[in-house]
């Protein structure tokens, strides 16, 4: 084990996270090479395909019943966990906008080798803006 530095909080979160990173080497724990922070990684996208709305989020390694998907109004919701031997090593969050009108009951959600993809018809008559 390596010896520490003195260090202020208060003036160096920084080399404070730091350390708190290399504590569970020091330890000999490999938690690391599963995932650093869900949140920090994952990118979400959602796009007009067609006569649908998309979204895709990549989630590797997490069990479909970790992810939560909820609709308040035209919000969408996705929140998901990642466990290894039930200790929560990430958590995700993310909220999009839906186009108008496109109704929650409609969203249709498929979890396939790590991707999560929600998809929704558009109403017939939306008609997409351009810039």
């Amino acid at each position: 084990m390596r010896s520490r530095e003195k260090c202020s909080p208060s003036t160096d979160p920084k080399h404070l996270r730091g350390e708190f990173d290399e504590l569970p080497e020091d330890l000999g724990s490999d938690h690391r090479k599963v995932q650093p922070k869900a949140s920090d990684h994952t990118p979400v996208e959602s796009f007009i395909e067609g006569d649908s709305f998309v979204v895709q989020i990549r989630l590797p390694g997490v069990d479909p019943g970790n992810i939560d998907v909820q609709v308040v109004g035209e919000t969408l919701t996705i929140k998901a966990s990642l466990f290894r031997d039930k200790i929560r090593y990430g958590s995700f969050e993310r909220a999009i906008s839906l186009p108008q009108r496109v109704k929650a009951e409609h969203l249709k959600a498929v979890h396939q080798d790590g991707m999560l993809e929600l998809r929704a018809p558009l109403p017939k008559d939306y008609a997409a803006g351009t810039i």
